[in-house]
C-alpha cells in the first residue's frame, strides 16, 4: 500500500504536477486501495490548516505585498548601493544587502527573487556583470529571506511542534546574517577576479538620505520581532500589526501606495495564501497516511540502527534533506519530514530549536538547486538565460550555503546563543 502512495507521487512529480496536487492525488490513490473511508480527506485537510498560528501567514504575505507595492524594493536597493557601490562589485553587494533587508519584510525567497531580481538583474547586466552571475547571485541571496525573520517556514515549523515562533525567529538571525556576509565575501572575490565595475563613493548625505528613505521599512521587521519577543502580541496579532503598519507607511509616508491599488494587492495575497493552505492541507493528509503506515517510526529506527553518533546522524540528515530539497517544495518537505526527523535528532541530544533552523536551512538550499529550484526558474525568466547557466554560476554561492549549514549544524551556539539571551 505504501508503494502506491510513493509511486503515484513520484510519477506526478515527473509529469510536472504542482507539488500540492501530487501530494493530494497520491494520497487519494492510496485511499482508493485501502479500507479507509474517503471522508478522511476533508477531515485531515481541515485539521492541517485549523491551527491558530497559521492565521499569521496571510497577514505577513499581505504586509509584504503592500510594502512591495509601496516602492520598498527600490529604496532598499538605493540604500545598499549608496553604502556599498564604491567597492569592487558594489552592485552585486547591494543585491545581497537588499535581499537581506527585503527578506525581513517578505519572509519568502520567491518574492525576494522576483522583486529584487526585476530591478537588479537588468541593472547588473547593463553595468557589465555577466548575466549568469547576476541571476545566480539574485537567486542565491533570496534564500536569506526564509531564514531571517519573519519567516513563513519558521511559522510552519512552530505549528508542527509547538515551539515558540518568536524563539525560532530569533534563532534564524545569526545564521541569516552569516549567510548574507558569506555571499558578500564570495561576490567580492568573484568581482575582483573578473574586474567587475565599481562606482564613486557616495557622499555621506546621500547615504544618510537613502537610509532614512528605507528606515520605515526596516522598522517594520523590528516592530514585528520585538513585539513578539516582548510578549506585546502573538505572531498572529503581529501579522495584523504589520498589515496596518504597511498600509500607513505606503499611503502617508512613502505615498506610492494608493487606495485603488489595495484591492489588487489583497487579491494577489489571497491567491498566494489559498495555494499555500491547499498545500498544507494535502501535506497533512499525506503525513497522516505515513503515520498510519508507521513510516516515521520505521525511518527513525533505520537511521538510529545505522549509527547513534550525533555528528554522523546529523550529517546523514543533512544529506537526506539536501536531496529532498532538490525535488520537493520547502514547505511540503517541512510538513512531511520535520516531525519525523525531529524525533530522531532529539534522541541524540539535538536541541529542537537548533534542529528547526537546520531543517529550514537545508530545504531553502533546494530553492537554488536543480531540478525543482524555483528561485532559479524565476531568475532565469527575468534574465532570459538558461537554467543550466545559472546553476553553474551559482556553484560558488552553493558552497557558501553549505559552509554556513555546517556551522549551524555542528556549532549549536550559532542558532541558540541569541534566543538564550531573550528566553533563558
Amino acid at each position: 500500500m505504501t508503494a502506491i502512495l510513493f509511486i503515484v507521487f513520484l510519477i506526478l512529480l515527473i509529469l510536472g504536477f504542482p507539488i500540492a496536487f501530487a501530494l493530494g492525488l497520491s494520497a487519494f490513490a492510496y485511499l482508493l486501495f485501502s479500507d479507509i473511508p474517503l471522508m478522511v480527506v476533508p477531515q485531515k485537510m481541515y485539521a492541517g490548516i485549523d491551527v491558530f498560528v497559521l492565521l499569521s501567514i496571510p497577514g505577513f504575505i499581505l504586509a509584504g505585498n503592500l510594502m512591495n507595492a509601496s516602492g520598498i524594493t527600490s529604496r532598499f536597493i538605493r540604500f545598499c548601493n549608496a553604502l556599498l557601490g564604491h567597492i569592487r562589485g558594489g552592485l552585486g553587494l547591494a543585491n545581497v544587502g537588499a535581499s537581506m533587508l527585503f527578506g525581513g519584510i517578505s519572509g519568502t525567497a520567491i518574492a525576494d527573487t522576483a522583486s529584487i531580481g526585476s530591478v537588479m538583474i537588468p541593472a547588473m547586466k547593463k553595468e557589465g556583470y555577466d548575466a549568469p552571475f547576476s541571476c545566480a547571485l539574485t537567486a542565491s541571496s533570496s534564500t536569506i529571506g526564509p531564514v531571517i525573520p519573519p519567516s513563513l517556514p519558521m511559522i510552519i515549523a512552530a505549528t508542527l511542534t509547538g515551539l515558540s515562533v518568536g524563539k525560532l525567529f530569533i534563532a534564524g538571525i545569526v545564521p541569516g546574517l552569516l549567510l548574507g556576509m558569506g555571499f558578500m565575501v564570495m561576490t567580492y572575490l568573484i568581482a575582483v577576479k573578473r574586474k567587475y565595475p565599481k562606482s564613486d563613493r557616495a557622499p555621506v548625505r546621500v547615504v544618510a538620505k537613502s537610509f532614512f528613505q528605507a528606515f520605515w521599512a526596516i522598522m517594520m521587521t523590528l516592530v514585528i520581532l520585538f513585539g513578539i519577543i516582548g510578549g506585546i502580541f502573538t505572531p498572529t496579532e503581529a501579522s495584523i500589526v504589520a498589515v496596518i503598519y504597511a498600509i500607513a507607511i505606503g499611503l502617508w509616508v512613502y505615498k506610492e501606495l494608493e487606495w485603488k491599488m489595495i484591492p489588487a494587492v489583497i487579491l494577489q495575497s489571497a491567491k498566494t495564501t489559498a495555494s499555500l493552505m491547499v498545500l498544507v492541507g494535502f501535506a497533512n493528509l499525506f503525513a497522516w497516511i505515513m503515520t498510519v503506515e508507521e513510516l516515521p517510526q520505521w525511518i527513525a529506527d533505520k537511521m538510529l540502527s545505522l549509527t547513534e553518533n550525533k555528528l554522523l546522524l546529523l550529517l546523514m540528515i543533512n544529506l537526506l534533506l539536501i536531496f529532498v530539497g532538490a525535488f520537493m517544495e520547502t514547505i511540503a518537505a517541512l510538513l512531511i519530514l520535520f516531525p519525523v526527523l525531529l524525533g530522531v535528532a532529539v534522541q541524540v541530544g539535538v536541541d529542537p530549536v537548533q534542529f528547526a533552523i537546520i531543517m529550514v536551512f537545508n530545504l531553502v538550499i533546494g530553492l537554488t538547486t536543480p531540478p525543482v529550484g524555483v528561485c532559479l526558474f524565476v531568475a532565469s525568466s527575468i534574465g532570459k538565460i538558461s537554467l543550466e547557466k545559472i546553476a553553474k554560476a551559482g556553484l560558488p554561492f552553493l558552497i557558501v550555503s553549505l559552509i554556513v549549514l555546517l556551522l549551524v549544524t555542528y556549532i549549536p551556539a550559532v542558532s541558540l546563543w541569541l534566543p538564550g539571551l531573550f528566553y533563558d
